[in-house]
């Protein structure tokens, strides 16, 4: 398959495309466009809204925060605001590529180690970095909303209404039970079972589906948890 084919099979014929992944490993082409989705997400929301709002919002929900004076508070928004840019760019950068390789060495240490599936490292990353690709729609979605929305109302930590925590108050509901709604997601959901597809395509008739999405859906249980755990802990 072309590298066309790939990208857009990986949506209309996956159980085949990840096949051919499986037998020419292949990442830096869908890496890619994640990276570059990334950074044309947060330069687009530094030029259209700004990133005042967004710190100040983070700001007000700290309580620590309630001991600062305003001139203190202007003080560290104005700071942040010029930094948050290239914390963007940065984790798009360097933050994608680390977190693709991590998911890929959690995955090859549950379906090789424990399952015994004949699967090396490239294949598990190149799945990784394919399966991710909705994230491509997920952030045109965004970018849509961003520009039709009032720059006050547009919410960046949840900018489409695709997952639980979009129809709760979080200030009601509580910083761990709306932490855990907003990771009930139609595209995490898709990924999930991409990487799940994508396993069992590689690994054959050595792994079943129902081996390859309990490989995935574990450990990201298991992250979800210990998120929103924090989340509350330290809300």
């Amino acid at each position: 398959m072309s590298e066309f084919s790939r990208l857009t099979g990986v949506f209309f014929e996956p159980k085949k495309t990840f096949e051919d992944i499986a037998r020419r490993p292949s990442w830096f082409v869908p890496l890619l466009l994640m990276i570059l989705a990334v950074i044309g997400y947060t330069a687009l929301y530094s030029q259209h809204n700004g990133w005042e709002q967004f710190i100040r919002q983070q700001i007000a929900g700290n309580s620590r925060a309630q001991q600062l004076s305003a001139p203190q508070i202007d003080q560290a928004v104005a700071t942040r605001a010029r930094l948050a840019p290239l914390f963007g760019y940065g984790g798009a950068v360097i933050g994608i590529p680390f977190v693709d390789i991590i998911i890929a060495a959690v995955l090859l240490g549950i379906v090789a180690g424990i399952m015994s599936a004949p699967l090396k490292f490239n294949q598990v990353f190149a799945v990784v970095c394919y399966a991710n690709l909705p994230g491509l729609i997920s952030a045109a979605l965004g970018a849509v909303v961003m520009l039709l929305k009032n720059p006050q109302d547009f919410d960046l930590q949840n900018p489409l209404m695709f997952n639980a925590g979009a129809f709760m108050d979080p200030d009601h509901s509580g910083k761990f039970v709306y932490t855990l709604a907003t990771s009930i997601d139609l595209f995490t959901f898709w990924i999930i079972l991409l990487m799940a597809t994508g396993l069992k395509a590689a690994a054959g008739k050595k792994l079943s589906f129902g081996g390859a999405l309990f490989s995935v859906a574990l450990p990201w249980v298991v992250w979800v948890l210990v998120k929103s755990a924090v989340a509350g802990a330290f809300s």
